[in-house]
């Protein structure tokens, strides 16, 4: 069981465990905002089950530059389809071919089909003729800063709307 953490101005700021969210509601430094599954019978009380929690005081956080583009990470940005077919995708492309000065950026990578990959090679879409689907671009948002957030609750997306997605 999985709980978010809201900080003070109602922005993400962690995922931690339930245990952990009870222990943060029962030193009150946080509340419970939503529930969710059977509660926790203790000897003297029964606690709701915290699905989120919102701490009492602001968490300051730093500064951080972005987030680094993975395997994963890019296809999960571009919903596991291919960026050149639009089928499933299990692999990662590089859109300008490392071969060719391509870095690995989120603006150079791009989820790719097996066999879109293997017939692109390490050549350009100039010479393939290809074009992609998408722009890929950097994500940006707490959904992106928090690792934990790649499989959200339901309970969670009233909290996470004014995330940008994208």
């Amino acid at each position: 069981m999985r709980t978010l953490v809201l900080n003070a101005g109602y922005e993400p700021l962690a995922v931690i465990t339930f245990r952990r969210a009870l222990v943060l509601v029962l030193n009150g430094k946080a509340s419970v905002v939503a529930e969710s599954g059977e509660p926790v019978v203790g000897p003297n009380e029964i606690l709701p089950r915290p699905s989120v929690i919102l701490l009492h005081r602001y968490v300051k956080i730093p500064y951080r530059e972005g987030t680094v583009a993975t395997r994963r990470g890019v296809l999960r940005r571009d919903n596991h389809e291919c960026a050149y077919c639009g089928k499933a995708a299990a692999t990662v492309d590089h859109v300008v071919p490392r071969s060719r000065g391509g870095s690995d950026n989120w603006e150079n990578l791009v989820a790719c089909c097996l066999r879109c990959n293997n017939t692109k090679g390490d050549r350009t879409l100039a010479q393939l003729g290809w074009e992609l689907r998408i722009s890929p671009k950097a994500p940006r948002g707490a959904r992106w800063q928090i690792r934990e957030l790649e499989r959200p609750s339901p309970q969670w997306d009233p909290f996470l709307q004014n995330d940008t997605a994208a």
